[in-house]
C-alpha cells in the first residue's frame, strides 16, 4: 500500500505531530479516556467541554477535582469551554490555563437543545458579534503562548444568513489570532442526522489558505480519518464518537498513513488489558465507590469490538463495581481470538467482525 504523506500538525506554539487527534466528548473525554487514547497513538486530546460559570465558581474539593485533572504524560492536552457571557468566558479560560491545559478551545458547535436554550455552544453561530467578543476577550486574557482554538459547525442551518454568520465568525476569529478552527460538516439543526458535508470542508480550506482547519464529522474508522484529509485538504481531523470504545483508531490511522495494511482489530485479550487499565485509571481519579456506574457507558462502547457485542453490552449495563467489571472481562474476554473493526457505515456503532 502507498503511504499517505501527512504534514505534521502544529497549533500555534504547540507541536502536535500526527494530525489525527481526539475531540472533546461531553461525558466521555475525562482524564482516564484521554490517557488511554494517548497511550494508543493519539498525539493530542481535548477534555470534555466545561461551562465557564461552573469553572469560575469551582472550589477545590475532592468530589470535583477530576474536572481539571491533568497528568504529565498527556501533554499536549486541550481544555474546551462553553458559555454565554464574554467576560465570564475569559475568566473560565484562565481556570483551564491555571490547571495546566496547553490549548484553550472555544465551543461554538454543541447542538444539544438545552445548551442552545441557554445561549451556549452552537447558539453563538447565530450571533456573530457576541461570538467574536467571546473570542476577543478570551484571546486577550489567555497568555500569548497558549493557543486559542475554536470548534464550529458549518452554521445554524443552510440558509444564506447562517452562511454569512459562519464566515463572519470564522474570518474574524483568525483576524483576532485564533490558531486553528475545527469545523464539523453538519449544521447545528442537523445535530447528528444525515451525512457530514465534507465538500464544505474542502471549499472552506480553499477559502482560508494556509490557516489551520481541522475537520470533524463521520470519522468512525481509521480510513475515514485519512479519507477526510485527502479529500478535503484539511490540516488534521478530530475523532469524536469514533474514538469512544475504540482508542485503537489512532494507531490504526498511523499505520495506514505509513502505507501499511490496516492492523488487525485488537484481540479479546488485548481489549481486556486496555479495559482493565481504563477502569483502574478511573478508579484512581473518582474513587472506588463512584467509579463503577461511571464506567458502564465505556464498557457499552468497548463491547462494539467484541464478536458477541449484544450480549457483552447487556452485561456492562449492570456494572456497579470493579469486581463486576472484572467478572465481565473474565467471562467474555478470556480467549486470544480476533475482535471486530467498527463498521463506519453504521453511525450507531454496531460492530462488524474481522474475518
Amino acid at each position: 500500500m502507498e503511504s499517505t504523506k501527512l504534514k505534521p500538525l502544529k497549533i500555534g506554539t504547540v507541536e502536535i505531530g500526527f494530525p489525527v487527534v481526539q475531540a472533546a466528548l461531553s461525558g466521555y473525554s475525562d482524564w482516564p479516556m484521554r490517557v488511554i487514547a494517548r497511550r494508543l497513538g493519539a498525539p493530542y486530546t481535548i477534555c470534555e467541554v466545561m461551562l465557564d460559570e461552573f469553572l469560575v465558581n469551582l472550589k477545590e474539593r475532592k468530589r470535583t477535582s477530576h474536572f481539571l485533572h491533568v497528568s504529565e504524560e498527556e501533554h499536549p492536552v486541550g481544555g474546551q469551554l462553553m458559555g454565554a457571557d464574554p467576560e465570564q468566558f475569559a475568566l473560565g479560560a484562565m481556570k483551564l490555563v491555571d490547571a495546566g491545559f496547553d490549548i484553550i478551545d472555544i465551543n461554538f458547535g454543541c447542538p444539544v437543545k438545552k445548551v442552545l436554550g441557554r445561549c451556549r455552544g452552537g447558539f453563538h453561530l447565530g450571533q456573530p458579534k457576541v461570538a467574536l467578543e467571546i473570542i476577543r476577550q478570551t484571546r486577550d486574557h489567555v497568555p500569548s503562548e497558549i493557543p486559542v482554538t475554536v470548534k464550529m459547525r458549518r452554521g445554524i442551518d443552510d440558509s444564506s444568513e447562517s452562511r454569512d454568520n459562519f464566515f463572519e465568525i470564522l474570518d474574524g476569529a483568525f483576524e483576532m489570532g485564533v490558531a486553528a478552527i475545527t469545523v464539523h460538516g453538519r449544521t447545528v439543526m442537523q445535530r447528528y442526522v444525515g451525512p457530514s458535508r465534507w465538500q464544505f470542508l474542502k471549499s472552506l480550506k480553499q477559502h482560508v489558505g494556509d490557516k489551520l482547519i481541522l475537520g470533524s464529522g463521520d470519522l468512525f474508522t481509521a480510513q475515514d480519518c485519512l479519507n477526510m484529509i485527502n479529500e478535503t485538504g484539511v490540516d488534521g481531523v478530530t475523532v469524536a464518537r469514533g474514538a469512544i470504545g475504540n482508542p485503537w483508531i489512532f494507531n490504526q490511522a498511523r499505520a495506514l498513513s505509513e502505507g501499511k495494511p490496516l492492523p488487525d482489530p485488537p484481540s479479546l485479550l488485548e481489549q481486556r488489558e486496555v479495559m482493565r487499565e481504563h477502569y483502574l485509571l478511573a478508579e484512581s481519579l473518582y474513587g472506588e465507590n463512584r467509579v463503577g456506574p461511571l464506567m458502564r457507558k465505556f464498557g457499552i462502547k468497548y463491547s462494539i469490538l467484541h464478536p458477541d457485542h449484544d450480549v457483552v453490552r447487556a452485561s456492562f449495563v449492570r456494572i456497579r463495581s470493579r469486581a463486576e467489571w472484572e467478572s465481565v472481562l473474565d467471562q467474555f474476554y478470556n480467549q486470544d481470538i480476533p475482535g471486530c473493526h467498527p463498521d463506519g457505515r453504521m453511525h450507531k456503532a454496531q460492530g462488524s467482525c474481522a474475518s
